[in-house]
């Protein structure tokens, strides 16, 4: 079907969706007939959380010709993500509450790649989802981050804070990973803008702080590039747990302790890709009248 992209016919009274994975709370529009116009001063004025619905971005449902759906998610500053677990996790949770019950597994386009999403029922109600998150990358020109090595592994990185050992990992959007012996004592108000937007990422990079806690627990928080922190980041938790397996600290299978709550994630070896379950959750429904 044919999506109106001309400004004259892209609609101003928009119908939308509130939902969140874990906190990490996103405005969720179906666009499979029609698509807003001038989309990054769209998500800027619907995420303001005083002038606009609040949120930490929106997320488009679009058509596609190569899986059941494509999303599409600008950050609340208005520039483009190319992936977001909880998003991926809400969209299936959408699918099935408002669009066709019956699609499972759902696939999803992103500029990632298509993402393989499994609906977890219990009762006849999603209790949670299972993304098929795909391999993560780690060579440092795919990231990309700029070091002398393919690969960037707890690595020393300088910062008017100190020293930190940064792991670099791609979950389709580049992150930083950084374990301390104790999230309290990190200054986390200025080390997350300052990692994020360090000179060693090119496209600026999401920062994960993260507590080791035993073999299979880890207790982390996340600053997100476009955003800033955030309750809960699957893509982070996803690195997270793949940094925590390469050097050592943990197992590959992991629960990720956010502040929105937790995250299982298991890096299988049989096929080298990262599962992420959680949880999906719709908060209202609504309808926006853009102010520009």
């Amino acid at each position: 079907m044919r999506l109106p992209v001309n400004p004259q016919e892209a609609p101003r009274v928009i119908p939308f969706t509130k939902m969140h994975g874990l906190g990490n709370d996103y405005i969720y529009i179906d666009c499979r007939e029609w698509l807003p116009d001038r989309l990054a001063d769209l998500a800027r004025e619907m995420s303001d959380r005083h002038t606009g619905v609040g949120g930490d971005g929106i997320v488009l449902i679009t058509p596609s010709s190569e899986a059941h759906f494509r999303m599409r998610m600008f950050n609340a500053d208005g520039s483009e993500a190319r992936m977001c677990g909880n998003a991926s996790r809400c969209i299936a949770r959408y699918v099935h509450d408002h669009i066709d019950r019956h699609i499972n597994p759902i696939y999803l386009e992103t500029l990632s790649g298509i993402k393989v999403l499994s609906l977890n029922m219990a009762d006849g109600v999603v209790d949670s989802v299972t993304v098929d998150m795909g391999e993560p990358e780690l060579s440092c020109q795919n990231i990309p981050v700029t070091h002398r090595e393919d690969r960037l592994i707890d690595e020393t990185v300088s910062t008017p804070r100190g020293d930190l050992r940064v792991t670099a990992i791609s979950m389709g959007n580049p992150h930083g990973v950084i374990f301390t012996d104790d999230l309290q004592t990190i200054d986390f108000d200025f080390l997350g803008p300052h990692m994020e937007s360090h000179p060693m990422w090119p496209d600026r990079a999401n920062i994960e702080f993260a507590q080791v806690i035993s073999p299979t627990e880890i207790l982390m928080r996340v600053w997100e590039r476009g955003t800033g922190e955030t309750m809960a980041c699957g893509t982070g938790a996803c690195a997270t747990a793949v940094a925590a397996a390469l050097t050592g600290r943990c197992s590959r299978k992991t629960t990720l302790k956010l502040r929105g709550g937790d995250l299982e994630i298991e890096w299988r070896e049989s096929d080298n890709h990262v599962y992420m379950t959680g949880p999906a959750t719709e908060v209202f429904t609504g309808t926006y009248f853009r102010q520009n």
